[in-house]
Parts: structure tokens; C-alpha cells; sequence
């Protein structure tokens, strides 16, 4: 058998009994995958954050919401807004119920109408902005939306998932289980965009283990580590503005993905491990795959998978939307591209640089 899924301790397998909503968050599974080119001995460690209600933005979406309830910015009953790309919303959805509070999601053309479907019945009120800003895209076109609901809601609570430092502190109970489920990290993999899992779970994984490197995995056209703003087909990484939760002083190295490569990294765990999720997640296990391969034997990688594939149907595992992208059929290289500096190049494929600056 190719995949080995690693049994949960007892401590974190207890927590997963729990029976309240909140408490179904949590204690996810790690599966130790073979490199995706040629599998043998060569595996890394992946963090099955799909195992959650909604994925990995359910640990912040709950977080932020009790901290600030707990500091009298979230009064009883008062809306929670924001803007998303799908994730967040969820975890939000899920605070939303747990909590008591109605959720008003601000999102743009680009959210799968499964997405938008399922956090309709999850009880939130999902606006869709109509154009992009034309400095910020539609990240920014969704924030001044956000901004214009506070005006209309005064009592209102935004987490700005994108500069909270709660959304960072979120994750360290998920550095906490997987350093006991691996035994330890030498090398962490993780998508950013709003920059707070990989802040969050590196910082915990640092006191952890001393030695832990981090590596950042965005999109081709995301302007976080340094590249020009295009537009973007990959959700859920990269960004058209530079959130203030990227830990910019953490990584070791950052590696910019195209979608035909995350296409096909995400098809190849499908098929192979029943494993597999959307473009963070075939974009990390790109990354993994690669340094499991070309690090030393013994090496401890772990890559974090953001989600599932359910909501990817008519995206990722749709045939005809990926023949009219030109998505299909595109087995990437066996090594990246490399450029010296974010700025000597615009990157167009997979391609890693060990110079990380903030722009």
C-alpha cells in the first residue's frame, strides 16, 4: 500500500469524540504520501485539514470570534462581517451558529456556486461585489464592501482575517498535533494568503522544534512575495494586496505554482490516495513531493492540506473546465524554475527563489 495513514494519539482521538459543534474542530489526521513523480521511498507528511466541518479556516473562523467576544468587540447577537473566498466563510458560518451571531459574507464572482449554495444554507447572507478594484483586484473591491455593510451595521464585528493577529494564534493547536502525530518537523510546507496558517503553525512548531524551516507555496499572478498582481485562476493562496499576517522573516524559501501544475498534483492524490483537495492543496503537495525527493533520507517534511476536493467538482476534477483552461494533461517538470530575487523575473510556472522579501 502506497499511503500510510498515521493513528491519531489517544489524547487528540478523545477530542474528536466530542460531541458539541465547536468540538468537532480539530485533532485531524496525517497520511504519509510517496512524492507524486515516482512515489518509492520518498514521502512527506500531510496534514488532512478537510477532516474539519469545513476545512482549516474553521480553527480561526472559531478563534477570532471568541476572543473577540471575550473583549466586548463582538456584543450578543451583533453581525459578524467579511470578506471571502470560501474558507474562512465557512469557519465564520460555523461561529456564527455556534455563537449565536447572523454572518454577512462579501465574495466575488469567482466563488464556486456550490460555495455559495452551502453557506446560504448555512443560514449567512453571502453579497457578491460586481467588479475588481482596480489597484486590489477583488480582494479589495470585496474589503471596501465590508467597510460600506460596518457603516450600515454599526454594532458589527469584522475579524480581518487578513491583519489579526488571532488568526494566527488560531493554529496552535494545529502545530501542537501534528508535531506529535510526525514526531517532530524539520521542514513545514504551507499555501499562504492570508498569511495566518503558516505564521500561526510555524511559530508553535519553532518552540517545538528548534530546527523547523518553513516554505511558502503561492500562485503565479499573487503579488505577496514580491510578484506583479494578475489575474488569478487558483483560489483559496495568493493575494492582489499584502495582508499584514505574512511572516515574511519565516520562510526560507517561497515556490510560485500555476494552476495546470496544481491540477495535476491534485488529480494524481485523488486517484492514487484518496487524498486530495483544491489548488492550496495540490500546490503544497507539489512543493512536498519535490523536497521529499531532493532532501536528505529522514528529512521530516510536513505539507498542510487546507481542505478537501468536494467543493472542486465543477473546477479541478471537471474535465470539461479544465479542457477550456488548458488544465489538462499538464504533468509539471521534475524541478522548478529559479530565479535569485522576486523581482528579476515575472514567473509564469512552478518555480522556487530563496530570497524572500517583503514587497
Amino acid at each position: 500500500m502506497n499511503t500510510i495513514y498515521w493513528r491519531q494519539p489517544a489524547r487528540i482521538r478523545a477530542a474528536t469524540r466530542r460531541t458539541s459543534l465547536a468540538g468537532l474542530v480539530g485533532g485531524t489526521p496525517v497520511l504519509r504520501i510517496p512524492e507524486l513523480w515516482g512515489g518509492g521511498s520518498h514521502r512527506f507528511w500531510a496534514k488532512l485539514e478537510g477532516h474539519n466541518p469545513g476545512g482549516i479556516k474553521d480553527r480561526p473562523g472559531l478563534y477570532m470570534i471568541g476572543q473577540a467576544r471575550c473583549r466586548g468587540q463582538l456584543r450578543p447577537g451583533e453581525p459578524i462581517i467579511e470578506s471571502t473566498s470560501g474558507t474562512l466563510g465557512l469557519g465564520l458560518a460555523l461561529a456564527g451558529i455556534v455563537y449565536r451571531h447572523p454572518v454577512i459574507l462579501v465574495s466575488d464572482p469567482g466563488m464556486e456556486p456550490m460555495m455559495h449554495h452551502l453557506l446560504s444554507a448555512y443560514g449567512t447572507q453571502v453579497e457578491t461585489v460586481t467588479r475588481p478594484h482596480p489597484v486590489g483586484g477583488w480582494q479589495e473591491a470585496r474589503r471596501q464592501r465590508v467597510r460600506e455593510l460596518k457603516l450600515e451595521y454599526p454594532g458589527a464585528y469584522c475579524p480581518d482575517q487578513y491583519n489579526n493577529p488571532d488568526n494566527i494564534s488560531a493554529y496552535d493547536s494545529l502545530a501542537r498535533e501534528l508535531a506529535e502525530q510526525v514526531g517532530g518537523v524539520d521542514i513545514l510546507v504551507c499555501s499562504v494568503g492570508t498569511g495566518g496558517h503558516s505564521a500561526g503553525v510555524y511559530r508553535t512548531l519553532k518552540r517545538l522544534c528548534p530546527e523547523v524551516r518553513l516554505v511558502g507555496v503561492d500562485t503565479i499572478g499573487s503579488t505577496i512575495f514580491g510578484q506583479p498582481a494578475r489575474p488569478r485562476l487558483m483560489r483559496g493562496l495568493g493575494s492582489s494586496i499584502h495582508p499584514g499576517n505574512v511572516a515574511y522573516d519565516s520562510f526560507s524559501e517561497v515556490h510560485w505554482v500555476a494552476p495546470p501544475e496544481a491540477v495535476w498534483a491534485c488529480r494524481r492524490l485523488a486517484a492514487g490516495h484518496y487524498a486530495s483537495g483544491g489548488w492550496s492543496v495540490g500546490a503544497v503537495a507539489l512543493v512536498a513531493s519535490w523536497l521529499a525527493r531532493t532532501q536528505p533520507a529522514g528529512t521530516r517534511i510536513a505539507a498542510i492540506f487546507p481542505d478537501g476536493p468536494q467543493r472542486y467538482f465543477d473546477t479541478i476534477f471537471n474535465d470539461v473546465y479544465c479542457a477550456e483552461h488548458g488544465l489538462l494533461d499538464c504533468e509539471p517538470e521534475t524541478e522548478p524554475d529559479h530565479i535569485g530575487h522576486p523581482a528579476d523575473a515575472e514567473v509564469t510556472r512552478w518555480t522556487r527563489c530563496t530570497t524572500v522579501v517583503a514587497p
